[in-house]
């Protein structure tokens, strides 16, 4: 669709795409001093954009309603103009709250690409919750959107009125965490079982997750791990009851060894549980150690240079999750950390680009150096829906307002073969072959503990290294 032929001008056959991108061309005719849309070109060298009347383009590109210049949507409107006019037949017709209404028209008018609204207001599910929020059966608060069901059309709603201060910032990946533990207890048969599982899902993890909440911020890492960690505990003690007829507080080491010596090594995450468990004298009988992972995970220095000189070189993906990958291979950076990062965290001094990371800015070698400057000033997602121009992410998503989710590049950079957790074990490892290893700590945001870890299993653990 984009690449057929739109329209024929004077000396010019147009695509859809370029057709789109003429009739945003705006500014100044050097020719006639026309201020508006300039989707012509000059016959010079310069080939330089001119208004419609200087390059002899035919036709009448004048929104009859708001008199502005550019492409028509629809029955002489443009875009915008046609959106109004629609949202005000769904929304002002007969609302439950008149100014609300009035605010939400505004925020869905004002995003950069009306397009995008008109083709998102087509589908079913939307117009159905516009006429819900308008009778007002849907309230504009987060839980009144929460209530409504689930899917992308509530989503990107969602983002939109956070985007433009009509809802208040939160934490998704901690208000979906809250669902599915509602659910996952919702599920339990055993009073018994729900009562202990609750008690720990809801004063140790749900506490905790809203405790280091940020929104805008937000991570879905630590409710993973606190989803896997409910779930184990779940299965144990659904398991210790109807194997032993035990509850928690008769759990014994035995019962808790014969569990861990029958399953995956993934049921060591039961742990929590009873280190809280001793902690609140529920039960102090039962120990368990550390899970121990059987192998560490690696690629080879070959293999890891290879990817890099694909991702820098190659175009085996799209550029920014090239740039995601060498910052997994080159830096040894958790795809959450990545997904996260802001576009201030790179920045210039002394002629060098510098990536802040950990405590200060470090160097970025060349070529990633200017694989990363080229990215930083074309980066996708500025024009979404949202009007996202001013966003502070490394990596916009195309929801407002938000960073692209880490489980896209983890199923993008799994695509194209690279074993993620091996790339980033061994890049580290080989940092701290060659850096002392508190210094990679300080440089990459590690602990000291996990970069010692890695310099010892690199046979590197700098033992005359003098801490400060």
């Amino acid at each position: 669709m984009a690449n057929k032929l739109r329209v024929y001008w004077p000396g010019d056959q147009l695509c859809h795409s370029c057709f789109y991108t003429a009739m945003r061309t705006r500014g100044t005719c050097p020719a006639c001093g026309h201020d508006g849309v300039l989707p012509g070109r000059t016959d010079d060298t310069d080939s330089r954009p001119v208004c419609l009347t200087c390059a002899s383009i035919p036709g009448d590109f004048t929104c009859k309603t708001c008199q502005g210049e550019g492409e028509i949507y629809r029955r002489g409107q443009c875009a915008r103009c046609a959106l109004r006019e629609d949202l005000c037949k769904i929304l002002l017709h007969d609302p439950a709250d008149l100014s609300a209404m009035k605010a939400l028209i505004e925020v869905l008018c004002a995003v950069e690409r009306p397009e995008s609204i008109l083709t998102w207001k087509r589908n079913q599910q939307v117009l159905e919750m516009l006429g819900g929020i308008t009778s007002g059966a849907i309230r504009l608060t987060h839980d009144g959107l929460t209530a409504a069901g689930s899917g992308r059309h509530i989503d990107h709603l969602r983002s939109l009125l956070q985007h433009h201060g009509l809802l208040p910032p939160r934490d998704e990946h901690l208000a979906r965490f809250e669902v599915w533990l509602a659910d996952k207890l919702d599920a339990i048969d055993s009073p018994a079982v729900r009562a202990s599982v609750e008690q720990f899902a809801t004063w140790h993890h749900l506490r905790r997750l809203r405790s280091e909440s940020r929104p805008g911020q937000s991570s879905d890492g630590p409710k993973r791990s606190a989803k896997q960690e409910i779930t184990e505990t779940i299965k144990f003690f659904t398991w210790l009851e109807q194997t032993h007829q035990r509850t928690v507080a008769d759990c014994t080491q035995q019962d808790a060894d014969e569990y861990l010596a029958s399953g995956p090594t993934t049921r060591h995450l039961i742990r929590t549980f009873f280190i809280l468990a001793k902690k609140g004298k529920v039960n102090g009988a039962v120990r368990i150690g550390f899970r121990q992972a059987k192998t560490t995970p690696a690629i080879t220095q070959d293999q890891r240079l290879a990817w890099l000189k694909e991702l820098l070189t190659g175009d085996s993906e799209s550029l920014p999750y090239r740039v995601a990958g060498v910052l997994l291979l080159l830096y040894a950076q958790p795809l959450t950390k990545i997904a996260a990062l802001q576009a201030n965290a790179i920045s210039q001094a002394d002629g060098e680009t510098r990536i802040a990371l950990g405590k200060d800015p470090i160097p970025v070698p060349e070529p990633f150096a200017s694989q990363l400057n080229y990215y930083l000033r074309h980066r996708p997602n500025l024009r979404t829906a949202g009007g996202a121009v001013g966003t502070p992410w490394l990596f916009p998503s195309n929801r407002p307002g938000r960073h692209v989710d880490p489980q896209s590049i983890m199923m993008r950079l799994r695509a194209l073969g690279i074993n993620l957790q091996g790339a980033r074990n061994t890049a580290l490892q080989a940092l701290v072959s060659e850096i002392p290893a508190p210094l990679v700590a300080e440089m990459l945001g590690y602990s000291d503990q996990v970069a010692q870890r890695h310099a010892a299993e690199a046979g590197n653990t700098w033992a005359e290294y003098v801490q400060r």
